[in-house]
């Protein structure tokens, strides 16, 4: 696991994730990750707390997860420690709620989106020293427990039950959306991401909801961390250069698009894309 070299708790959410970005695909910690930019929407809350919540799930984990012989009883007693001694749930009642995007929100009310509460099966399995990856599961989250040989692919939205490839709908390969992942590469169906890919599914879901209510502020908002923690992303640059533009903010876009290009291959879709626009941006601004 990817170390930033910092106390958690002495170090600014901006700040970690900027290290972040610069790190790497990961894996990462990845539950800290989360909790950051959760804090960036409340600066108000001492992390403490969720950081104690962190390491008493991970221990948790371990101990209940001690004689787990492959990745089916292991997959049980995650499930066991979330459902039954912690109360984590799917939220189906308010599925749309943006605090079951933010990680304290869920770890406060027990209840989030599968990715989320994917992150936390995810710190959940690695403290307990299992191999834990999210997976391309398009229009959900589900993530795979490696123990010992054995593989398990899990629902976290359905308390940690386990699910068998026959039973999912079979598609051999699907596009990863440019917008939610920050590639244009396609991705067999069920196949694993990096952890970085996980956080910015966990923020795509966020800025989805502030594009459908019209919220421009709250989409370039997120659309900057996204960019943050992959820089190296030309689609999210560009992403978040529309955004800008389309509100306005001529400069901003301007420095998106010049962030896109530096990320970009000279002659790929997305540098051929930033060069236009840039071009005709800055005939704008002048």
């Amino acid at each position: 696991m990817n170390s930033l070299g910092a106390d958690e708790s002495e170090i600014s959410p901006a700040d970690y994730l900027s290290r972040l970005g610069k790190a790497g695909e990961g894996p990462h910690d990845i539950a800290t990750a989360a909790l950051m930019l959760a804090a960036l929407d409340h600066p108000e809350k001492k992390l403490e707390p969720y950081l104690a919540h962190l390491a008493e799930l991970a221990e948790a984990a371990r101990a209940e997860a001690t004689f787990a012989r492959d990745s089916e009883s292991a997959a049980r007693a995650l499930g066991q420690v979330f459902t039954s001694r912690f109360g984590y749930d799917g939220d189906r009642m308010a599925y749309d709620d943006p605090d079951n995007a933010n990680l304290m929100m869920v770890i406060e009310r027990r209840r989030g989106l599968p990715v989320a509460l994917g992150i936390l099966y995810m710190h959940a399995a690695r403290a307990a020293r299992m191999d834990a990856q999210g997976l391309h599961a398009p229009g959900h989250f589900l993530l795979r427990l490696t123990v010992r040989g054995s593989e398990a692919l899990v629902d976290p939205f359905a308390g940690g039950a386990t699910v068998e490839r026959e039973q999912m709908t079979p598609q051999v390969a699907l596009p990863m959306m440019a917008s939610e992942f920050g590639e244009g590469e396609v991705l067999g169906a069920y196949e694993p991401v990096s952890d970085v890919d996980v956080l910015l599914r966990l923020q795509n879901n966020i800025r989805t909801r502030a594009l459908r209510t019209r919220d421009s502020a709250r989409a370039i908002e997120i659309g900057r961390r996204m960019a943050q923690l992959a820089p190296s992303r030309p689609p999210l640059w560009l992403e978040l250069a529309r955004l800008h533009e389309s509100a306005g903010a001529l400069s901003a876009a301007r420095t998106a698009y010049e962030h896109c290009l530096q990320a970009s291959r000279g002659g790929d879709l997305f540098h051929n894309e930033a060069t236009l626009a840039l071009h005709a941006l800055r005939r704008r601004i002048n």
